[in-house]
């Protein structure tokens, strides 16, 4: 069976965070440039929301739950990230990458903000037959508050343990974890109570880096080390020749 990686586009890297649904297509195209001459594994690819869906969801206050005067807010965020996904999808495609996008609105389920049901096995078999699944963060529907934002950090940790994947990516715009200027090479569960992390500077109801890193560190305790890195080092990640970047595990090799 091929590897299967998993590698996550921050939402900074592909739009302009600081507008509304500002899409960075001349990027765009450059990573699909770099996926297209990297075929060697079965790839997954989750993209966050960026300026697309952020301030709908924001707006609409939907990761606060449903009240009846913002349902309206369902259609609005998940329209916002669809439309994001289309020009992802579409970047892939135009680099000769045989992408399709996958709505996690569709077929997820959460609970208090968390995935309780997500189907995979339709995303394995995808990737065994050469096809790239395009995810990303959404709106979905929530057991107990009525709807919820799942990030793409949370359905990159899904999709790993799910899809047994040893290899997980989240290209940024910054060039790792970074600690007074410089990057924190590796962090786990006792390293990261000495780092001062904040949330995103711009709109974001996810959690930032912060929310990136408790998320990556659950993945950690299942045993799957992950990868923060400048999204120029996407190449270098795929190649398996370093990337400079943060490294989030169980523990010190």
């Amino acid at each position: 069976m091929t590897e299967t990686v998993v590698l996550k586009l921050g939402g900074s890297v592909i739009t302009d965070k600081s507008g509304e649904c500002a899409i960075d297509h001349a990027r765009l195209h450059e990573v699909a440039e770099e996926l297209a001459v990297r075929r060697d594994s079965a790839l997954v690819l989750v993209h966050g929301a960026g300026s697309c869906g952020h301030p709908e969801a924001r707006r609409y206050r939907v990761n606060d739950g449903l009240t009846g005067e913002n349902v309206p807010g369902v259609y609005e965020t998940h329209a916002a990230v669809s439309s994001l996904n289309a020009a992802v999808v579409d970047a892939l495609r135009d680099a000769g990458v045989e992408a399709i996008g996958i709505h996690p609105l569709d077929l997820a389920l959460a609970q208090d903000g968390r995935l309780v049901s997500f189907e995979t096995r339709h995303i394995a078999e995808m990737t065994e037959h050469g096809i790239v699944p395009v995810l990303h963060g959404d709106v979905v529907m929530d057991r107990l508050r009525g709807s919820c934002i799942v990030s793409g950090d949370q359905l990159v940790t899904h999709l790993a343990a799910a899809l047994a994947s040893r290899r997980v990516g989240l290209a940024t715009d910054v060039a790792g974890v970074l600690r007074n200027g410089s990057v924190v090479p590796r962090i786990d569960r006792s390293i990261v109570k000495t780092l001062d992390v904040g949330g995103s500077g711009n709109t974001d109801v996810t959690g930032g880096m912060q929310g990136k890193i408790a998320e990556l560190l659950a993945l950690a305790d299942a045993g799957i080390d992950s990868h923060i890195f400048h999204v120029s080092k996407i190449g270098r990640f795929l190649d398996g020749t370093g990337h400079g970047g943060t490294i989030i595990g169980r523990g010190m090799p």
